[in-house]
């Protein structure tokens, strides 16, 4: 499926895959160094994803489940 991950302050897309998850997608971007910056991931299961290298700063991040990531 096509998933989109847009800014949350504007909704504009940062990254878009086709994915089976919302953390596919997120492990994708950050194998492709895409700019995570200020992405909206609330509320987003991203247990075990391999965050290493992102650039999450400004990204609201509220509610996600970031265990073991």
């Amino acid at each position: 499926m096509k998933i989109e991950i847009r800014s949350h302050f504007d909704s504009s897309v940062r990254f878009t895959a086709e994915a089976d998850s919302l953390k596919v997608a997120v492990e994708m971007a950050v194998r492709t160094r895409a700019d995570l910056g200020g992405a909206d991931l609330r509320g987003a299961d991203l247990r075990g994803a391999n965050l290493r290298g992102a650039d999450l700063g400004g990204a609201d991040l509220g509610g996600a489940n970031l265990r073991g990531a």
